[in-house]
């Protein structure tokens, strides 16, 4: 129990300090810094932090299990969401959010840091294999699919689609494959190493000044049931029922676990608004996931470490 009480203590002071720094930034500041910095973080430095991360990750093993769990615990987070609203009489566009919100987390933004803090850097290539090859295919996919059946908004669905071939942290993972074994001279392997940090740290603020924007939340009670499945129900079911049943066990399924239980992504956001899907809905189940993710981990941290 000292143990966890350290470990936690270790990774909530910087996840709460940088995203209380980037909440009072986002208070103080223009609405578009936020803007800047995520196009910053999308274009530079998530790409730069997958870059150098993966110089040091441990690949061996069958780590294509990864994503395959990222599809099954997208698929099953859908299908108990769906099984939900059909007991309900809840509008299409509230619908629509509802299975978003159940069926991809915030596998990067908040997922890498803390994959990084508890599990460490030799296991960081599981949580990305499970963020690119799952989170991100699954939203702009099965997630764009979703949403334009549930919305009103009518938009090209190629265009969006296209949106996974343009992501740069998809160039530079296969990138990052392909010379992780490449030499290079010590200073620019260590400045590649700060800056790898330094972009997880702006992630953070980033998320703290997005919550700083959101407008007040509703729905509390649908987005407690979205974020059971999405964070309790499904990482209990598959991560720590199913997956020992194929030896998947110790740090490689801490990092697949910590991955399947992050709160709804930020993208679920953006495609309620494209979509004309319940924004209310997908703000309330954001925020609250966040915030409820402090309270989630440490059961999680007791539940992988007995």
């Amino acid at each position: 129990m000292p143990h966890l009480a350290t470990q936690l203590f270790d990774l909530y002071r910087p996840l709460v300090g940088w995203a209380v720094l980037g909440w009072l930034l986002g208070r103080c500041l223009p609405q578009s810094a936020a803007k800047y910095l995520g196009q910053f973080l999308f274009w530079v430095g998530i790409p730069f932090s997958i870059f150098g991360f993966l110089r040091g990750a441990d690949l061996s093993g069958q780590i294509w299990i990864a994503p395959v769990v990222a599809w099954v615990a997208i698929l099953t987070g859908a299908g108990l969401a769906w099984l939900r609203t059909r007991s309900d009489t809840w509008s299409r566009p509230t619908q629509g959010s509802f299975l978003l919100a159940s069926m991809v987390g915030n596998t990067g933004y908040l997922g890498f840091p803390i994959t990084l803090a508890l599990v460490g850097q030799k296991f960081f290539a599981w949580a990305l294999f499970y963020d690119l090859l799952g989170s991100t295919l699954g939203t702009w996919g099965l997630g764009v699919i979703v949403a334009s059946r549930f919305g009103l908004g009518q938009k090209n669905r190629l265009q969006l689609t296209l949106t996974v071939v343009k992501n740069p942290a998809l160039w530079s993972f296969g990138l990052g494959l392909a010379t992780r074994n490449l030499p290079l001279p010590e200073v620019l392997e260590s400045s590649l190493h700060r800056l790898a940090w330094s972009a997880i740290a702006l992630a953070l603020v980033l998320i703290g000044m997005r919550l700083s924007q959101l407008p007040s939340l509703s729905h509390l009670n649908r987005a407690a049931w979205s974020l059971a499945i999405k964070m309790l129900i499904v990482p209990l079911v598959l991560g720590i029922g199913i997956l020992p049943l194929f030896q998947i066990t110790g740090s490689v399924q801490q990092a697949i676990v910590l991955q399947m239980a992050m709160p709804p992504a930020f993208s679920t956001l953006v495609l309620a608004e494209i979509y004309e899907l319940d924004k209310n809905f997908a703000v309330t189940a954001v925020a609250t996931g966040s915030i409820a993710l402090l309270i989630t981990l440490p059961l999680w941290l007791l539940i992988l470490n007995q």
